[in-house]
């Protein structure tokens, strides 16, 4: 079964044959350069995100065996929050560029935003900073109220976008 490389019947799949539809091929194929570019960009951003995080980890783990020899354990407990606190931090941002990532490669794939995809990428962004603000300490009540009403929005947002999702071969309105 061969699959339609252009599931959204755009007018980057007809071969150009009068000047506006010269115009439109050129722009979806210039559209489709420019996405693959930032895919690289996306890619290595995201190499040097893991590499970096590795890097953190082999520091932070050196730095606080060196601090417990020197130091002792009581007093490296706030060295251990910190260093653990920017640990889950530098994880959770990786998790955003992952589906930041994805969403792109999702657009050079179906030739369209998914609004689901970009919902997932919004619903981890608010979850890292819930993570990392009730792992500080630094949330009150009013700010988790927000975030809470936030992530239904972006969860209800996911749940219309999955359930009203176009069909694959309609035409554009």
């Amino acid at each position: 079964m061969t699959r339609d490389p252009n599931p959204a019947g755009d007018a980057r799949s007809a071969p150009p044959s009068s000047l506006r539809q010269r115009v439109i091929y050129l722009q979806g194929r210039l559209l489709d350069g420019m996405i693959i570019v930032l895919i690289f960009i996306m890619l290595a951003t995201l190499l040097g995100a893991i590499a970096g995080l590795v890097f953190d980890y082999v520091a932070a783990i050196k730095l606080l065996s060196a601090s417990v020899h020197s130091l002792g354990t009581l007093a490296s407990h706030d060295l251990i929050k910190a260093t653990g606190q920017h640990l889950v931090s530098d994880v959770l941002s990786v998790f955003i560029l992952i589906e930041l990532f994805r969403s792109f490669t999702d657009y050079l794939e179906f030739h369209r935003i998914r609004l689901h995809v970009l919902a997932e990428v919004g619903f981890v962004f608010v979850l890292r900073e819930v993570f990392i603000g009730l792992y500080a300490r630094q949330l009150n009540w009013q700010d988790l109220l927000a975030l809470g009403v936030l992530l239904a929005i972006l969860g209800g947002t996911r749940v219309l976008a999955t359930r009203f999702s176009p069909r694959p071969h309609s035409s554009r309105r």
